[in-house]
């Protein structure tokens, strides 16, 4: 029930800043924006999405299956969008990865939390050096760099470090152990999660050279800054002129405050936040709300109605996997 509460918390702001602004003054704008350059928007992320699917199929020695990588990213994109802290992503696109690639849940999991953490790498890097270039902003910059620092630091300690992995998901477990679940299935969840962590952080290690984490940094790097010539575009859509470092900084931070949020996707935080650093930089309140909701559009809701489509088609062998991991759980160990 408490996911339906936190849709209509994201429904309730997207609809205080649209009535903010005004429905009417909003549309008023939307109509003068250029639609090749928002259709030129939309090609620039779905091309970041194929860069993403790349980088997925290089993490698990697949870089040529390009088909199944991108059908397998966008479920995870999806999934991502619709869970608080993006946090389903990493899960689906491992169930897929295994359903599709062929791969284990714990090499799918792996890979996962090796993009999730370069992501965060590549968000605080670019801050911190948008924030010496920018002073504009250069505060709330910072600790935005710090706050990805902070979430590179538990990404890591559950990916790369298997004692410290064990550690968080012992603490974990022993809540776990006071929920009304049978005590044999307490019992394999312990041992199927810690087996899993294991052969997780094995694959991450094996993974680790300089070459592949090379490969993925650029990878990432050029899947982030795609992202803002995406929103730069929308802006000359808009006709409105803006620092491309105004536009790094703003992108970046408006996807923190949108994970921070914990809501599914940031639906609601990330245009309100997007609306508000737009307005910093001078950036008129009815035009930067609507350049938000275009860019959201163009960007979220276009991947995650590809998302719906792909994971429509795989869905039945997708919930089998779910459903053999469950009854796994509730099976004896003798079995």
């Amino acid at each position: 029930m408490k996911r339906y509460y936190v849709f209509l918390v994201s429904i309730l702001l997207l609809a205080l800043l649209i009535i903010w602004i005004g429905p009417q003054k909003m549309w008023e704008v939307i109509k003068t924006a250029n639609p090749w350059l928002i259709l030129l928007a939309v090609g620039v992320h779905l091309f970041v999405v194929w860069i993403r699917s790349l980088r997925w199929g290089y993490i698990i020695n697949q870089p040529w299956e390009f088909k199944k990588n991108f059908i397998v990213k966008t479920i995870g994109l999806f999934a991502g969008n619709f869970t608080p802290m993006r946090s389903g992503g990493e899960v689906l696109n491992a169930v897929a990865g295994k359903k599709i690639n062929g791969i284990s849940l714990s090499e799918g999991l792996s890979a996962g939390l090796t993009e999730r953490f370069f992501d965060g790498a590549i968000g605080a890097i670019l801050l911190l050096i948008c924030a010496c270039l920018l002073p504009k902003v250069r505060l709330i910059a910072i600790m935005g760099g710090l706050a990805s620092f902070g979430l590179l630091a538990v990404v890591y300690l559950i990916n790369w470090r298997e004692d410290t992995s064990i550690w968080i998901y012992n603490r974990v477990h022993f809540i776990v152990r006071f929920l009304p679940i049978s005590e044999e299935v307490v019992e394999n969840l312990y041992n199927k999660f810690t087996q899993g962590l294991r052969s997780m952080i094995e694959y991450t290690k094996t993974f680790s050279s300089f070459k592949n984490l090379t490969v993925v940094f650029v990878l990432t790097a050029a899947s982030w800054l795609l992202e803002c010539v995406r929103l730069y575009i929308v802006f000359a859509a808009f006709n409105v002129k803006i620092n491309f470092v105004a536009i790094i900084i703003i992108f970046l931070l408006a996807n923190i405050i949108g994970i921070l949020s914990a809501l599914p996707g940031g639906i609601g935080s990330i245009e309100l936040s997007l609306t508000g650093l737009f307005v910093i930089f001078g950036v008129p309140s009815a035009v930067g709300g609507s350049i938000a909701m275009v860019d959201r559009l163009a960007s979220f809701w276009v991947v995650s109605a590809l998302g719906i489509i792909f994971a429509s088609y795989y869905a039945k062998d997708i919930l089998d996997e779910i459903k053999g991991y469950t009854i796994g759980l509730k099976s004896s160990k003798q079995d």
